[in-house]
């Protein structure tokens, strides 16, 4: 590829790039457009007018003005792996001189534990959604498949009626990055699945050429804040809604199996992680139940105090 030394046109084709050959998704894309455009804004301001040009004086110098700027030690470390991911770019694909990172620390930042809902809770929440008509089993198909299989919402949402076999008991579903594993689909998740695809999305479908698996009223793919929206409705029902995130129910999933005895591993290939430090956070979350646990169940548990 031959290399336009002008920062706009590195920033567009890197852009391209990671959307074109990494296969990344538009959110992803713009997390990188904003932060390497950062970069770009403060190389303008120095007078620095290509990658080659800048010193890693001048990178120091920008990462502790972004720090001051009001950015979160998480947005930091973020803006330092965007800087790689475009280095490792200009130098791969463009042929260009790399920008001057070296061995430029990630800042450090304290990772928060994901919300997590008991078995209760998660039992109390699945139960609302009343399988009398269309909407309501779709709802309840919804919240099983997302606590059932521990899915992304955008992995729910893009499924196709051809990634489910209740037959095998299983589901294709195309993650982050493209990559494409096959869950297990089993007991409850199955059964209201089973329930939808019978009596509930017939009555939405409008079409037959309509191949999404959930369906909204009017007969389209539903949309990620349309299902968001159903798992937020129920929430409040029960009281659980200041506490739900998008990943609640795929973070119960997983803090569940880790809880009955399921290996780590095992987890990381459920979930869809590239990396196991990635799924390692659970193991965090259950030791802090286990601790909890302790506390209230040994009888000279009384007098110790739980940590931080």
């Amino acid at each position: 590829m031959e290399v336009d030394g002008t920062w706009a046109a590195l920033l567009r084709e890197f852009l391209v790039y990671m959307r074109a050959e990494r296969g990344l998704s538009e959110r992803t894309v713009e997390a990188y457009r904003r932060d390497v455009g950062r970069l770009v804004e403060y190389a303008r301001r120095q007078g620095v007018s290509s990658p080659s040009e800048m010193e890693r004086e001048q990178i120091t110098a920008f990462l502790e003005e972004m720090g001051e700027s009001g950015l979160s030690p998480r947005s930091l470390a973020r803006l330092t792996a965007s800087l790689r991911a475009f280095q490792r770019f200009l130098v791969e694909e463009g042929g260009g001189e790399p920008l001057p990172l070296g061995d430029l620390p990630y800042p450090r930042h304290a990772r928060r534990l994901p919300a997590v809902l008991s078995q209760e809770e998660v039992k109390a929440l699945l139960e609302q959604p009343m399988p009398g008509d269309a909407v309501g089993l779709r709802d309840r198909a919804i919240l099983e498949t997302l606590y059932g299989t521990g899915i992304r919402i955008s992995e729910l949402v893009s499924l196709d009626l051809e990634d489910l076999d209740l037959e095998e008991g299983e589901m294709r579903v195309l993650g982050k990055g493209a990559r494409e594993r096959v869950v297990p689909v089993g007991g409850r998740a199955a059964e209201a699945l089973a329930s939808y695809l019978a009596h509930g999305r017939p009555r939405l479908s409008r079409r037959p050429s309509q191949r999404a698996l959930f369906l909204n009223s009017r007969g389209g793919r539903i949309t990620r804040q349309g299902a968001w929206g159903v798992v937020r409705k129920y929430a409040d029902r029960v009281g659980l809604g200041g506490r739900m995130t998008p990943h609640t129910l795929r973070h119960s999933y997983a803090t569940h199996l880790l809880e009955n005895g399921v290996d780590l591993r095992y987890i990381q290939e459920l979930l869809g992680h590239a990396s196991v430090s990635t799924t390692q956070i659970y193991t965090h979350v259950s030791r802090k139940k286990l601790k909890e646990v302790y506390l209230k169940s040994h009888p000279h548990a009384g007098g110790l105090r739980e940590g931080p």
